[in-house]
């Protein structure tokens, strides 16, 4: 399995109101309301950790879920965020990304 790495995208706006996160785009003005799940996500979306690493550390950790379920939701997840301009999504570490 090839390493995914995810970073926020620079060209959005984010706020965390409780425990989720509220995320719209810069491009299209679309606002996204980010489940707690995908909260722990976002907020470690470095562009340096793999997707499997922040999976099994914040996810697993945090939810009952069965790991190779998290991560294929997680995947979805961050593949359908990085078509809308939210995240980056890489095979290789995303040395510019935004710092938390």
């Amino acid at each position: 399995m090839t390493p995914r790495y995810v970073a926020r995208s620079p060209a959005i706006a984010a706020r965390l109101l409780g425990d989720e996160m509220i995320v719209m785009s810069a491009r299209d003005s679309t606002l996204f309301t980010l489940n707690p799940v995908a909260t722990e996500i976002w907020q470690a979306a470095d562009g340096r950790t793999p997707l499997a690493d922040i999976v099994q550390a914040r996810i697993c950790a945090n939810f009952e879920v069965d790991p190779a379920t998290a991560y294929q939701d997680a995947l979805t997840l961050v593949e359908d965020l990085a078509a809308r301009g939210i995240l980056l999504l890489s095979d290789q570490p995303i040395p510019s990304a935004p710092q938390p």
